[in-house]
């Protein structure tokens, strides 16, 4: 069967989804986690080297004379060969005395500092001050623009690798929720079948055996049984109102040529009239019992067509004027559109036929019954009005099952079987049938997609 399309909404609303974000989001906080640790590790682990680098370098500063201590600030600038060392010997005014670098601020000695890149230097700073044996301030700096860049690129790693991580955990989300939505959906339109009255068809069984599998297996036991029991129940009934038609008839044609007698008496006569109008009635049943089991049983569309809606309503409303005017109700034909409908056209006038006859019938002398049809983006509606006494909201459901009669129905001829013919064509058709209040009266409705 075609596969219907798989919208993001209906796959994120999937619990193999819901299941995978769910654990994807933990693994994603780990890794987070882990690479933060990491990060904050290293950088930890590059400022305490280039703190012992600092320190190492003011010991030996720290040692010299007063007097040797601006040739070891030279020397130890000229020995540099990596080019990221900086030294400066300032007086107490804060003024520099010799060394390459110049900042002009205060310092709390022995605590290193980073500072921003300062005027001849290459990046941001790591500085220690020392106080020198004379009172003058001893500025030792490493250039740590290395480490810098080295802890940008791990903060983009990290951030990268986290997007990396959430962007692969939504997608084996929707990948791992494709296929157990893809089933269900087969599992909906089978489900969907089969209510529909297509008791021989049965739940898809992968060989998976997973839990769908067992779902599917149950249902399908049980439309076994329901199959069976469904089968019974309509194989009595059927054979009932088959078998009980040919001796009823022979019953009625024994009572008419008991009425046709010469010397018959007259009250046999009427008690015979009576009994063959009762005998109508029954037979009537049993013809619209048939007749909804044979549109049961049918579930096909061999007879199937595309027709204009206008010239079937039309032939529908000039064959029942006569009828509506002999009950003295005013039968109107409303706005019909031009519109097309898939449908078998004697199925369908069948079921029209049966809604005008119940209206009219329910309708009071000078009472109005209109047909109509109104076309929206679902489809086509087809509508039948009428001004009598309607239907109560807890009545409706009721009303489509056979035999029923409504409470107000008493001395109005019928035998509770109109709608349910009405309602086994529109199932047949795939329709829906909707029953209203058409303030006064009954509003009945048959919803079609357009053609």
């Amino acid at each position: 069967m075609p596969i219907e399309r798989l919208h993001l909404g209906q796959i994120r609303r999937t619990s193999t989804f819901r299941l995978t974000a769910l654990f994807g989001l933990v693994f994603a906080v780990g890794v987070i986690a882990l690479l933060g640790l990491i990060y904050g590790l290293s950088a930890r682990e590059l400022t305490l080297r280039t703190d012992r680098i600092l320190r190492v370098e003011a010991r030996r500063l720290r040692a010299s004379s007063p007097e040797t201590l601006p040739e070891r600030i030279t020397s130890a600038l000229a020995h540099s060969t990596s080019g990221l060392n900086y030294f400066a010997l300032q007086s107490r005014s804060g003024e520099p005395i010799v060394g390459n670098l110049t900042i002009v601020r205060s310092f709390r000695f022995d605590h290193p500092v980073n500072i921003a890149a300062q005027p001849g230097a290459h990046g941001p700073l790591r500085v220690l001050a020392i106080e020198a044996p004379t009172g003058e301030t001893i500025l030792i700096a490493r250039d740590i623009a290395p480490i810098v860049d080295l802890r940008r690129r791990i903060l983009e790693i990290l951030i990268g690798s986290g997007m990396a991580i959430v962007v692969l955990v939504l997608g084996a989300g929707v990948l791992l929720s494709l296929a157990p939505l893809r089933r269900v959906r087969d599992l909906q339109a089978t489900s969907r079948a089969i209510a529909a009255g297509r008791f021989d068809l049965r739940m898809p069984v992968s060989t998976r055996g997973d839990e769908l599998d067992l779902f599917a297996g149950t249902v399908n036991t049980m439309i076994e049984e329901v199959e069976r029991v469904v089968a019974q129940v309509k194989g009595v009934t059927d054979a009932v109102a088959h078998d009980l038609r040919t001796p009823l008839a022979h019953v009625r044609g024994q009572l008419e040529r008991a009425i046709a007698l010469p010397d018959a008496d007259p009250r046999s006569v009427a008690l015979n009239r009576a009994a063959m109008v009762d005998l109508d009635l029954v037979l009537e049943r049993f013809g619209a019992l048939l007749r909804i089991s044979q549109l049961e049983a049918s579930g096909r569309q061999a007879g199937f067509t595309t027709i204009p809606l206008a010239p079937l309503l039309d032939s529908l409303c000039e064959l029942y004027e006569p009828l509506a005017e002999d009950a003295g109700v005013a039968l109107r034909l409303g706005p019909i559109p031009d519109a097309t409908i898939r449908c078998d056209p004697h199925l369908l006038f069948e079921a029209i036929s049966n809604l005008l006859d119940n209206a009219i019938k329910f309708s009071p002398s000078g009472g109005e019954v209109v047909l109509g049809a109104s076309l929206d983006p679902e489809g086509v509606s087809l509508t039948v009005r009428d001004t009598g006494r309607g239907l109560a909201p807890h009545e409706r459901a009721a009303a489509l099952r056979r035999f029923y009669r409504g409470v107000d129905a008493a001395g109005i001829p019928g035998s509770g079987l109109g709608l349910s013919i009405v309602a086994a064509i529109v199932h047949l058709h795939g329709f829906t049938l909707e029953l209203g209040d058409a303030a006064p009266g009954l509003i009945v409705r048959i919803r079609a997609p357009a053609a």
